[in-house]
């Protein structure tokens, strides 16, 4: 697309809707909620500021169920190649409208404030609900204000001298201390990334450095220090609509997991059972990798290695799914090094299962559950040297375990008045 298509495009999404001047002559103040249009809004993208979309778009009746809405709002979004956001917006009809969708986007400038983005995305929010707003009794009383683009905005064609290229420099620090104990750290990162349609490239640098000291009742003071450092490269490359192949390199190193040094070269392939550009609102994914990795130990592992290189394949199955009813996250990972592969309840091994559940049973009542759960059969990396009390309270050093698991279920019932459309933020 020719950038100043994309321009227009945006500047297009600029309209807003108002009331019209003469709207209080034509129908009577009380009955504007009856006539107004039910909007249910569902979003956990960034800047869904509903207090702020409220306020702005006043014509229509925001609801706080599904169930009562005229229109189902699902805004998903995902990052840019260069740091923004790609909004989509989806208008799902619904009782007399159903049937009734479309489809509009808003992509964010990386170098946008929160407030320009939120005021460009409520006004793509208020362009899209036109279409179902005009065939209420409330349509005479709205009017289309349209921003024409400056002729040399659009004409111009726009190089790029960086060829897509971002970069991205972070350095933060914390500091925590009472009267016998005290820390701080210091970390930092870069970020190199070119995202374009037929390859993606990331490249990630990162540092962190901690000191912890601690002072006992007989006056002796204890210091503890960690480390830990890394560098990822990775590049994709599109084959299809559903194929992607791609490879990379990393290095690292960690002192909770006995290595002074960890470095690792592999590729992958993976299929999406749905097409890439669905992937806000559904996507299937079957990824295989293998990877030659080497590791020199800080200390003497468990199985009295100092270093050694070994081989390595996995394959991730990974589900996403957001419609009206709610939102399905999941992933099932596999982990086997060829060093020993049968039988396989000897081998090393890891499983890695994830899920979280948002689904909304029936009018106000919603279920939600997070599960993790790991089968950690690959602790090779274990010192021969026993932890410390300490270093077990604070996860200093990693331990023998043969898994993990975490569970959170949760469920919400809300009732009682469908609207939503008053804004009062005091003493929030």
């Amino acid at each position: 697309m020719k950038p100043q298509v994309t321009r227009l495009t945006i500047l297009l999404g600029l309209c807003a809707v108002i009331p019209g001047p003469n709207a209080a002559a034509q129908e009577p103040a009380s009955d504007t909620t009856a006539q107004a249009l039910f909007v249910f809004l569902d979003c956990n993208a960034p800047n869904c500021d509903f207090d702020h979309f409220r306020r702005e778009i006043g014509w229509v009746n925001w609801v706080r169920d599904r169930e009562d809405a005229h229109v189902h709002l699902l805004i998903t979004a995902e990052r840019t190649g260069g740091g923004g956001q790609h909004y989509t917006l989806d208008y799902i009809g619904r009782g007399a409208f159903d049937g009734l969708d479309k489809s509009l986007s808003y992509v964010s400038n990386p170098d946008d404030t929160d407030t320009e983005v939120r005021e460009r995305l409520t006004r793509t929010l208020a362009l899209g609900l036109v279409q179902f707003v005009e065939t209420t009794p409330l349509a005479p009383r709205l009017r289309v204000v349209y921003q024409a683009p400056e002729a040399a905005l659009v004409q111009r064609e726009e190089h790029d001298p960086w060829n897509l290229w971002v970069f991205e420099i972070s350095l933060d620090g914390s500091l925590e201390s009472e009267k016998q104990e005290s820390s701080y750290s210091i970390s930092a990162e870069v970020d190199v990334d070119r995202v374009a349609e037929d390859m993606k490239i990331n490249f990630e640098l990162s540092a962190r450095y901690r000191r912890d000291e601690f002072e006992f009742e007989d006056g002796e003071v204890e210091v503890y220090t960690s480390e830990d450092h890394s560098a990822d490269l990775l590049i994709v490359w599109s084959l299809t609509d559903h194929w992607s192949a791609g490879g990379g390199a990393y290095a690292f190193r960690s002192t909770y997991l006995n290595r002074d040094l960890g470095a690792g070269l592999g590729a992958a392939l993976e299929y999406n059972i749905f097409p890439y550009h669905e992937s806000t609102r559904r996507q299937l994914t079957f990824r295989y990798t293998i990877e030659a990795e080497y590791f020199n130990y800080e200390e003497e592992t468990v199985e009295n290695k100092t270093e050694e290189i070994l081989a390595r394949h996995s394959l991730i199955i990974a589900a996403a799914v957001q419609q009206p009813w709610g939102e399905i996250h999941g992933s099932l990972e596999g982990i086997h090094y060829l060093r020993d592969l049968f039988p396989l309840s000897r081998s090393t091994h890891r499983i890695n299962a994830f899920v979280n559940v948002e689904y909304r049973l029936f009018r106000g009542f919603n279920f939600e559950v997070d599960a993790e759960f790991s089968r950690i059969k690959d602790q090779f990396y274990l010192s021969k040297v026993g932890l410390e009390p300490d270093e077990i309270l604070r996860e200093r050093r990693d331990r023998e375990t043969d898994y993990r698991f975490e569970l959170s279920v949760g469920l919400s019932y809300r009732f009682g008045s469908k609207f939503a459309n008053i804004v009062n933020p005091r003493m929030d």
